[in-house]
């Protein structure tokens, strides 16, 4: 075991979503001194590859972590994207920038993480992003994240067709989905500025933040697990043997990522460490209540004249399903041009897609070994329940008849994607299982609540039930899904504990 040169205050380990943040508001404090360790290249601010950059590209498997994950009964592999470069998971997405709903966090509070009503957490939402529009009452003008409402005169022919149909079906126009409400159709908020997806080492570890001098960043860099002394952490352990010391470490490795390196740290269930020769430091159920959303994506060819492709992110049908609890919504439909999409057909195409947002069911992250270079066992459950079957179903039919409906059907030339979606409700739900991909949102591997919650992992602030000087900030803390992506949220996560714990 070799010994790192440059012992920390505080050691963040990944610097995606909610790392980034971290790093450049614990570093604000000059007699802080923090260290951010990140698997992926790092960049910096001004070195990002176009392909990252250009918010039409979605996904980049050249910045990716190659997960494969168990989807449901009938799809046995799912690929499970994720980003592995600085800024993480936010320099690879669609750049929807879209906030939990108030819904959502009632969950929370009623799973005993009193202080984190909606009203606790707006002022944070509003802080992170700068906006032009919208409200002042849910909207903030001076953060770092940039936030920009789609106009219609921005969307494509199919975007708008999309919206409109929805509109005849019924659905509410929703003119800001980060407003008061969210039950309705259309156009994304996005994380985009002149056509560059602003992820969150772009717009937090910005050429003054990296300069100073008590921040230090390593790419390349995979963690093994954490050290300890006693119950206390000490700092991490690098897959090439090195270890980096620090009076405390911050786990923001992702919901996979996060998972594994607890795991192999001997915190997680102590019946399923112990056989891989783990000794357990802390029994608690990391990795066991994984939620994501199920996505079944319709692809279907634009018709000629209507090829219009930008920008790829469109507009949104949020909605609830009969089976929804008073004030959920739990459906969402999405219209977005899949540039660059892996597994995607050519040419001029629209992805009318279908999610669970809302899923009862949960799945798990376990180990195979403890190889830190060895891929999670990534198990998602998805449509683990025939209530979230009933539900997918309903969605899909929905997606099906905006297909159809007149204000959108001109702008389609057909189906490619699965090949048909049939009318009758048992062979709809076979191409929906075995069609599965995902919506990339996992969250609540290690989730948030008090310490005599069976689900707990770690309290309100992040911090490891039973040990001392580790905390996980990322969104593998969330305790359950929430109806929406999740990269703002989790940003807001990073933000407020930031905000919490360390401003002082």
């Amino acid at each position: 075991m070799s010994h790192s040169v440059e012992p920390a205050d505080v050691l963040i380990v990944g610097g995606g979503s909610a790392g980034a943040v971290l790093a450049a508001r614990l570093s604000e404090n000059p007699d802080r001194r923090v260290v951010l360790l990140e698997a992926g290249p790092d960049y910096g601010p001004t070195r990002f590859p176009e392909s990252l950059l250009d918010a039409n590209r979605i996904a980049d498997l050249d910045h990716d972590w190659g997960y494969i994950s168990r989807g449901g009964r009938l799809s046995p592999e799912v690929a499970a994207l994720r980003g592995k470069v600085i800024g993480g998971s936010s320099a690879v997405n669609a750049g929807a920038a879209l906030r939990a709903r108030a819904r959502d966090f009632d969950r929370w509070a009623e799973s005993g993480l009193d202080d984190w009503s909606f009203a606790d957490v707006l002022p944070y939402f509003r802080d992170l992003e700068n906006t032009p529009t919208g409200e002042d009452e849910f909207h903030g003008r001076s953060g770092p994240m940039p936030v920009r409402q789609l106009a219609d005169s921005q969307l494509t022919p199919a975007h708008r067709g999309f919206i409109d149909a929805a509109v005849a079906l019924g659905h509410k126009r929703i003119a800001d989905f980060n407003g008061a409400e969210q039950g309705g159709v259309g156009a994304f908020a996005v994380n985009v500025l002149d056509g560059v997806r602003q992820n969150t080492a772009l717009v937090y570890l910005t050429p003054e933040v990296r300069a100073r001098p008590n921040l230090t960043v390593h790419g390349g860099v995979t963690v093994d697990r954490v050290l300890f002394r006693g119950t206390s952490a000490t700092g991490v352990l690098t897959a090439d043997g090195t270890a980096h010391h620090a009076d405390e470490v911050i786990l923001s490795g992702g919901t996979y990522g996060s998972a594994a390196i607890l795991l192999r740290s001997g915190i997680g269930p102590a019946g399923e460490l112990a056989p891989l020769g783990i000794e357990p430091l802390a029994d608690l159920p990391v990795g066991q209540h994984l939620q994501d959303h199920p996505f079944c994506p319709a692809v279907y060819a634009l018709a000629p004249g209507q090829a219009e492709m930008t920008p790829a992110l469109g507009a949104l049908l949020w909605t609830a399903s009969s089976e929804a609890a008073d004030g959920e919504l739990d459906l969402n439909v999405v219209a977005v041009h899949p540039n660059g999409a892996p597994f995607m057909p050519p040419g001029g195409v629209i992805a009318l897609s279908t999610a669970l947002v809302l899923p009862d069911a949960q799945g798990t992250v376990r180990l195979t070994d403890r190889d830190p270079l060895s891929q999670p066992l990534i198990d998602h459950n998805y449509l683990g329940t025939e209530r979230d079957r009933r539900r997918m179903l309903e969605g899909v039919r929905i997606a099906r008849d905006l297909a159809r409906d007149p204000a959108l059907a001109p702008s389609l030339a057909g189906l490619l994607m699965p090949r048909e979606l049939p009318h009758e409700d048992e062979q709809l739900t076979r191409v929906i299982e075995s069609g599965l991909s995902i919506y990339g949102h996992p969250t609540s591997t290690a989730p948030m609540g008090t310490a005599d919650s069976p689900r707990a992992v770690v309290d309100s602030r992040g911090a490891v039930h039973g040990l001392d000087a580790l905390r996980v900030v990322d969104a593998s803390i969330i305790p359950y899904v929430p109806s929406s992506v999740t990269n703002l949220t989790t940003i807001m996560l990073a933000e407020r504990i930031a905000h919490l714990v360390y401003a002082h």
